[in-house]
């Protein structure tokens, strides 16, 4: 793991600890998970990051990101889709 992919890791952590809904002190005071997606979408970026590399995976989270509206349905959304 490079030092980008380290930096990236540790920055979603570091969200996910004090401001995330789903994994901070926050997700303790709400009874049902916030996020449509599973993973959520911190997770997936950290899966992705590890497993794609820094740019890519970046990218790949973002993107997930950029899907979450109330017009998509959410679901199981892994990093490494299986193939048919």
């Amino acid at each position: 793991m490079n030092i980008f992919q380290k930096a990236i890791i540790k920055s979603v952590k570091f969200y996910q600890k004090y401001f995330s809904p789903d994994h901070s002190f926050w997700a303790k005071h709400r009874g049902c998970p916030y996020c449509k997606y599973f993973p959520t979408c911190s997770e997936y970026m950290i899966e992705a990051v590890e497993k794609k590399g820094a740019f890519k995976g970046f990218f790949m989270g973002i993107w997930r990101i950029m899907r979450c509206m109330p017009w998509n349905k959410g679901g199981y959304d892994p990093v490494e889709k299986e193939k048919k």
